[in-house]
């Protein structure tokens, strides 16, 4: 097999080197990078290089510069969330557990409902929920934030067989959220799978979480399990790739 070399600009390949050190805490928040003399040399390259380089991360959030001081690494780290707390029952007086774990974080959480529609779903949605090839289901879409910042896109699907006729269809807020009102319509969600994968984003994901340009999105195919294994809700979750972690915590057997 030929070996497949790296074709991409320098300073994408040393931008790509820096961010990896900055993730993996080899760089720590709040360190200040190598000089520009320092990067010219380690790297082999002009000084041109070494600026486009810094721009590249600058934009992405990974670093930030202080005139006259250098450059340093984003003082916060890549915020990590809890799969956990898109599910489960509402907090006492009704929050959203998402919306609970952001406070327990010390942000802000809120939410902009985009669309409440009956669609045609893609194929991916037809297969998990189970469906007949062109049956409709209840899409409700919404904007995630965090702090006043745009956090995440979501799109909920829901069979009809479950959603006609309740408040999923009507396009205000769900006290609780969907697993509160699932598990008052008698589907409590039981279980999740989660199918997660990277891509370049959309033109809607790019605009509305306001991503830097070549900045992959975290993707997560998640369907909900009711009792027997029925599947009631299938969610896309999109967010930025540079901004977060999913973490998931599971008992060893």
């Amino acid at each position: 097999m030929a070996r497949n070399e790296d074709t991409r600009p320098r300073h994408q390949q040393i931008a790509a080197e820096l961010r990896a050190a900055i993730m993996s805490g080899d760089l720590p928040p709040g360190k200040r990078l190598p000089t520009t003399q320092q990067l010219m040399t380690r790297y082999e390259v002009t000084g041109q290089t070494v600026q486009r380089t810094l721009q590249v991360l600058k934009t992405e959030g990974f670093v930030f510069g202080k005139p006259g001081v250098g450059v340093f690494v984003r003082t916060e780290s890549p915020l990590g969330i809890q799969v956990s707390s898109y599910l489960g029952p509402p907090e006492q007086g009704g929050t959203h557990p998402w919306l609970g774990r952001a406070r327990e974080r010390g942000q802000k959480g809120s939410t902009t409902l985009l669309r409440v529609d009956r669609v045609d779903p893609p194929a991916q949605i037809t297969e998990a929920l189970a469906l007949e090839p062109g049956e409709s289901v209840l899409l409700r879409h919404q904007l995630l934030f965090l702090d006043g910042e745009p956090a995440e896109l979501v799109w909920n699907y829901y069979p009809l067989s479950i959603a006609e006729g309740t408040p999923l269809e009507r396009r205000a807020r769900i006290r609780g959220g969907s697993p509160a009102l699932l598990t008052e319509l008698g589907f409590p969600p039981r279980e999740h799978i989660d199918r997660v994968s990277v891509r370049l984003s959309t033109t809607e994901e790019f605009e509305a979480l306001e991503l830097p340009e070549d900045v992959p999105v975290l993707r997560t195919l998640r369907t909900v399990y009711s009792d027997e294994g029925r599947p009631v809700e299938v969610c896309v979750l999109v967010k930025a790739g540079h901004r977060f972690e999913l973490v998931y915590r599971n008992d060893v057997p």
